[in-house]
């Protein structure tokens, strides 16, 4: 019987029954974004075109689904405005 609490997409060696690896890599894509804080000294592979900054500064990505980089913000509440104005829907990534 179909259990509604354990529906059986969330079974992750079953998803491929219902997605393919394409589907799931744009799942979210241009509708999904998510925040992370990254520290300087990582911003030259996700945003080469930054001039350098002083390593220990923490700004904040919004990521789309993806991960592609969508902006750099000085603040975790200017990449959230960001993406209200986009109609970007937010995750929560831990």
């Amino acid at each position: 019987m179909h259990d509604p609490k354990n529906p059986a997409w969330t079974d992750i060696a079953d998803l491929s029954e219902f997605m393919s690896v394409d589907e799931l890599t744009e799942l979210g894509t241009g509708n999904v974004a998510y925040v992370k804080p990254i520290k300087a000294q990582d911003l030259k592979e996700m945003f080469p075109e930054v001039p350098p900054l002083h390593d220990n500064m923490t700004l904040y990505a919004l990521l789309n689904a993806d991960g592609t980089p969508i902006l750099l913000a000085d603040s975790r509440e200017a990449a959230v405005a960001n993406a209200f104005e986009a109609d970007l829907e937010m995750a929560s990534v831990h």
